[in-house]
């Protein structure tokens, strides 16, 4: 899939669903008897207790109008098989009974009668689409013979992959049916493997990231291999997505231990490597480019034996080609050798940690994407780093408009405002971190079908919501749901608004799905950051920022959000530059998003102070940073409503991603009845009625200082 400049990406959206849709309405039109064949194996963790047996399976040996051949096997290795073959429309087929096994329940206290015989009237009720039977079985119980009647269904869905078997009996209660759902053998089956805390050159790095370029190698046609990343890691919940796939979207994973088991799982799916130069850690970043390109593994010499082993060939060798070069050299040399092949609607800044450390979470996205990767600086005023800027600047310039920036900037090199700055002013949107796990797997899996996103708004139309004379608090989460926040402890106890990255859309629709499936009433979801992605306002060229906001109303729509966040350090940090908004940036805001309630600004504290056309737009008075003590912290909210003595007061908080909501809730607990904690939207309708803060927007001609 490749990502596209705004128009180019809704029209083809538009194609590629359209045909969805009418592959679809075929298929549900005319299910053809071809979609029965082969073996469906038990989704557990959906079907009805199996106590002994643990598992069944339906194989259709063959299936026609009139007649229909399956093997039904309760069990693995300790099993019961019995071979059905079933003339269609009325007709009564005997299926001798060999084995006195009840096996849908064989804890209960009955057993088939030996010799006798299985009765079966079978049919469709829709044809190739829902298969009946009705069954008579002599049976014995405690206090005798009897028949025993049932009736099943075998349905399939619209999709042909997934199948429901529902038993139900005369004797059983009505509400307790045996309910058994099935999937294709081999329909998302996958692997996955656990990742150890060590990212160092010469220790696990280089196994590591030959696991994460085999990802991106397989993953290429389907979802296929999954990494549970450490605990230490920013995205937190690779463990939790993971059991949300078991639990609701089929997959059944088998577990990996080593690479040299990998290479042996997926033996004959990857068939080339490239070798990159520990002693030359760019090289590395380059080899990625080339692992995506060449659909190849990266490795060092060590590992060169093994891969052979099993038949990989080598495309490309860096060992000394680097040696001696700075960045910018090699970069220019990679730039020559490979841009023109590099998807020109997302590249990949492999940046964060540096030195003998790289984390590259991201980078099977990257090949998945075809991408160029690079780590270069984006600091325009580091005269050391002038060439680096002038390619890095280059790259950005030689994309398509709305293209995507994947990973992160260099925490050696730049600042997160630089590169967030340049990418801007080019109309790429940037979706970090370099960190970000397993995409490749998780842009394959689609929503749930039917499924719509729904957020928990408290915001009722036509309702005046009159604040009273106290202090009003509403925390937001930022950083991709707070970047594992989400799975911390005391989320629900109080509102609480978490930041969606609206990219996720595309890129992960199912993970988007988990949260929304997991929202309690006090969680809101809102929009940022600043445009359809991570982008900073100010930067993005005035007559683009319209059309750069007419994507994010798309995505708020399609999300269900009703508040949308604005963070701009394009003119520095909260500290040392200027967050905050041109009253001509803000007007865009309120004309290019007529349904939002309300607009946040900041990170840190800023200072837009906006009341416009009956809506708000409010920038935080407060960040609280994780290592400040609880006791500071109530004494900052204290000391700030003291200050701001006019109620009511709208102290809009920002909570840094790694506080747990719990010892959120318990600063807000210490406050007294003088503080209310509210839903943001209630809380911006409310700042919207009555507008105690003072309107403020940076002026149009404000400067930097130098």
């Amino acid at each position: 899939m490749k990502i596209y400049g705004s128009r180019r990406f809704v029209v083809l959206l538009m194609v590629v669903l359209a045909v969805l849709g009418f592959l679809a309405a075929e298929s549900r039109a005319a299910p053809r008897a071809e979609d029965w064949l082969g073996k469906w194996v038990l989704i557990e963790n959906e079907s009805s207790n199996l106590d002994l047996y643990g598992t069944v399976s339906l194989d259709f040996r063959s299936v026609e109008a009139g007649k229909v051949l399956l093997v039904e096997t309760w069990g693995e290795g300790r099993s019961h098989a019995e071979t059905l073959d079933l003339a269609l429309g009325g007709a009564v087929n005997e299926v001798p009974i060999a084995a006195k096994v009840f096996a849908s329940n064989v804890f209960m206290g009955l057993r088939r009668e030996i010799g006798g015989m299985r009765r079966i009237r079978a049919g469709w009720e829709k044809e190739f689409q829902v298969l009946a039977l009705q069954e008579n079985v002599p049976i014995q119980s405690s206090q005798g013979k009897r028949d025993l009647k049932s009736r099943s269904t075998i349905s399939l869905d619209d999709t042909g992959t997934i199948m429901t078997w529902t038993i139900s009996r005369p004797t059983r209660p009505s509400d307790q049916p045996l309910s058994f759902r099935l999937k294709k053998e081999g329909y998302r089956d996958s692997f996955y493997m656990e990742l150890a805390d060590d990212w160092k050159i010469e220790s696990l790095l280089p196994e590591q990231a030959a696991l994460i370029t085999l990802q991106g190698v397989v993953n290429r046609e389907a979802p296929l291999l999954y990494f549970i990343y450490p605990e230490t890691w920013d995205f937190r919940f690779t463990d939790e997505i993971l059991d949300f796939y078991k639990e609701k979207k089929q997959f059944t994973f088998t577990k990996i231990a080593s690479l040299r088991r990998a290479l042996a799982a997926f033996e004959g799916k990857v068939h080339k490597y490239v070798v990159w130069d520990p002693e030359v850690r760019t090289s590395l970043i380059v080899a990625f480019t080339v692992a995506g390109l060449e659909d190849a593994i990266v490795v060092t010499e060590d590992l060169i034996p093994l891969v052979e082993e099993f038949g990989l060939k080598q495309v490309e060798d860096f060992r000394g080609r680097f040696t001696g070069m700075n960045d910018f050299e090699i970069y220019t040399w990679a730039y020559n050798a490979y841009w023109d092949r590099c998807n020109k609607d997302a590249i990949v800044w492999m940046g964060g940690e540096h030195g003998n450390r790289m984390k590259p979470g991201v980078a099977d996205f990257g090949m998945y994407h075809r991408c160029f990767f690079t780590d270069l600086s984006t600091d325009a005023k580091d005269p050391a780093e002038a060439d680096e800027y002038k390619l890095a600047d280059k790259l950005f310039s030689e994309m398509n408009e709305m293209g995507m920036c994947f990973g992160w900037h260099s925490y050696k090199k730049d600042k997160e405002r630089d590169h967030v700055k340049l990418a801007s002013s080019h109309l790429i949107r940037v979706s970090g971190l370099h960190t970000l796990p397993n995409m490749s797997f998780n842009t394959q899996v689609p929503l749930s079908p039917g499924f719509e996103f729904k957020n928990n708004h408290n915001v009722k139309d036509g309702v005046r919501y009159v604040p009273e004379k106290k202090v009003y608090i509403a925390a937001v989460q930022t950083d991709a749901l707070g970047i594992g926040a989400w799975t911390r402890p005391g989320r629900g106890e109080i509102p609480y608004a978490w930041q969606v990255t609206p990219n996720w859309l595309w890129m992960g629709p199912s993970i988007l799905e988990m949260f929304y499936d997991q929202g309690t009433p006090n969680d809101l979801f809102i929009g940022g950051l600043s445009g359809p992605g991570y982008m900073y306002s100010k930067a993005i060229p005035r007559d683009k920022l319209p059309m750069a906001l007419r994507k994010s109303r798309e995505y708020m729509e399609t999300l269900d959000l009703s508040v949308f966040e604005i963070m701009d350090y394009s003119e520095g940090a909260s500290v040392e530059g200027n967050p905050d908004l041109p009253q001509s940036v803000v007007d865009v805001y309120f004309e290019e998003m007529p349904d939002a309630v309300g607009f946040l600004n900041g990170y840190a504290p800023a200072y837009t102070f906006v009341h416009q056309d009956g809506r708000a737009m409010l920038s935080y008075d407060y960040y609280m940073a994780p290592g400040r003590p609880e006791a500071e912290v109530r004494a900052d909210l204290l000391e700030l409503a003291a200050i701001n003595e006019v109620r009511p007061y709208f102290l809009l908080l920002h909570v840094r991603q790694w506080s747990d909501i719990s010892r959120v809730k318990a600063i807000f607990d210490s406050l007294g009845p003088a503080f209310e904690v509210v839903s943001l939207d209630v809380f911006l309708k409310m700042a919207a009625e009555d507008p105690t803060f003072e309107n403020y927007t940076r002026p149009e001609d404000w400067m930097p200082e130098e």
